[in-house]
């Protein structure tokens, strides 16, 4: 896991950095460029030599200081450098930088296609993490312009045009289809950079230290938002009993409605929990049997059968919805609620909730709730709204955790999990990694078996959800293309055995 931080959280952090005396502006601004250029050397060895040809897009504030010591650097290391401005510097370090430049600069609207003629190199320093309105044709119309031309297009600590908080797209007029060619930011990676579909028009994303360390700690101290990058613990069972290890429960539907129910149940198994017990109705235990072997079977026919088979103390984690049926999620829910146990509401159970919110009782702080962009909308429906109008899905997901009480894991390219208390975690599958064919039927059930197997074993909800949302996507990405549902857990083995050898998932 590595931070992520906000457009604020990063200005603050360079406030600090100034304000110690210990570092300039223009320092940072200096170290910025620099930055840049190795970072471009580093991933074209070709163009390390230099003799190429670059286009310098620089914009009026301290982005465009960064792009000015960038067009500098390239130039003494023998790049023939053109610089298309929007205008004259408005902070003083920016008009330093201009001014060490000490050649003539084109004004952006003199950007054409001849301009870029045997150019290998367009870099990017119109806005950065500034930008909040949306962006003038003509601007758009350059990077587009360069992406046309087929040259490298390089983003300076993020693609203009790309809101740094929402990573929602900021333009009057149509924008690149395609993403940078490379985005080098400093410190940290951005919001902007991990959320869709700012996580996809980044492309790669170089991380450059500029000697902010110190400062950034301490403003991470109580810092709550990371991306994941990796698996968040140990993932070892230690030597005991199957009990030991939890013993999950999931709730299935009726005759021919079992097949979410099985997923989720075997899932549970696999990222292991020590036991799984599937409760359909009773209708449905043979079709159920035939299909399962070390699952174990109870028929649950209602609520007073739901009781009774939760007297078992050894049942502590609950899994509620996956082909479950909206009328059975609702008549069930109410006794897990009470139940005491951790508890996963997925798919109907959800629907369930959205009719009657009062169904989750005091089960927030050990729940786990799993919708799809829809389900959200239905239980939350001004955050559904404010969603779709481009505010933050941080923000909207941090916010429904809040009014909840419990951990929400909004699922998507760019799934975000929240906690009541505002740590939250984004989990990026639509940028450079991106596992479109995790898109599938049933994909959602196995990811709500994790997480029920993960509570099983004694993880906390948050932690749990987090770490069965990044398993899940490794599974996706070593399976690839052809992923079917079923293929997740069967290659979640293959995953953890990777993990403890060392090996990247």
């Amino acid at each position: 896991m590595r931070p992520v931080l906000s457009p604020e959280e990063m200005r603050a952090v360079e406030a600090a950095a100034m304000t110690s005396g210990r570092v300039t502006g223009a320092e940072l601004m200096l170290r910025a460029g620099a930055g840049v250029v190795a970072a471009v050397e580093g991933r074209w060895s070709a163009l390390a030599a230099g003799g190429g040809r670059a286009v310098v897009l620089a914009g009026r504030g301290n982005n465009g200081g960064d792009g000015y010591v960038i067009a500098r650097l390239l130039r003494e290391k023998g790049w023939s450098v053109a610089i298309h401005a929007l205008g004259e510097p408005a902070t003083k370090d920016a008009a330093a930088m201009r001014e060490d430049w000490g050649a003539p600069v084109l004004e952006l609207e003199a950007l054409d296609g001849a301009a870029l003629d045997g150019a290998e190199l367009v870099v990017d320093a119109l806005f950065g993490t500034g930008l909040t309105r949306p962006l003038a044709p003509a601007v758009s119309g350059a990077l587009r312009l360069a992406q046309e031309a087929g040259v490298r297009l390089v983003a300076v600590d993020i693609l203009s045009g790309l809101s740094a908080e929402t990573g929602q797209v900021l333009s009057e007029a149509p924008f690149v289809e395609r993403p940078a060619d490379l985005t080098v930011t400093f410190q940290a990676p951005k919001l902007g950079h991990v959320l869709t579909p700012g996580a996809r028009l980044t492309g790669p994303l170089e991380v450059v230290d500029i000697g902010l360390g110190a400062w950034l700690g301490e403003a991470l101290e109580g810092w709550q938002v990371v991306q994941l990058t990796g698996p968040g613990g140990a993932q070892d069972k230690v030597q005991g009993h199957k009990y030991d290890h939890g013993h999950a429960l999931v709730f299935a539907g009726g005759v021919g409605r079992g097949g979410a129910g099985r997923l989720a149940a075997r899932s549970a198994l696999r990222i292991g929990a020590g036991a799984v017990t599937l409760a359909p109705t009773p209708g449905a235990l043979q079709e159920n049997a035939a299909a399962l072997d070390a699952v174990m079977l109870r028929a649950v026919a209602g609520v007073e059968a739901a009781e009774a088979l939760l007297e078992d103390s050894r049942l502590n984690a609950l899994c509620l919805g996956p082909g479950c049926g909206v009328a059975r999620a609702a008549e069930i829910l109410p006794v897990l609620a009470r139940s005491g146990r951790a508890l996963v509401l997925d798919a109907d159970a959800l629907t369930a909730l959205a009719e009657e919110p009062a169904r989750l009782g005091d089960a927030g702080p050990r729940s786990v709730l799993t919708p799809h962009p829809g389900e959200f909308a239905r239980l939350f429906p001004d955050l559904g709204e404010a969603l779709k109008a481009g505010r933050s899905k941080l923000e909207v997901t941090r916010e429904a955790a809040a009014r909840i009480g419990a951990v929400v894991l909004l699922k998507g390219p760019d799934t975000v999990i929240a906690a009541p208390d505002g740590r939250a975690a984004i989990n990026d599958a639509g940028g450079q990694g991106a596992v479109p064919w995790l898109a599938t039927a049933g994909a959602g059930d196995v990811l709500a078996g994790f997480v029920t197997g993960l509570l099983a074993r004694g993880w906390p909800p948050f932690e749990a959800a987090a770490h069965a949302t990044w398993l899940h996507t490794a599974c996706a990405r070593s399976f690839g293309p052809g992923l079917i549902a079923e293929d997740l857990a069967e290659e979640l083995p293959k995953v953890l055995r990777r993990l403890a050898s060392g090996e990247s998932a």
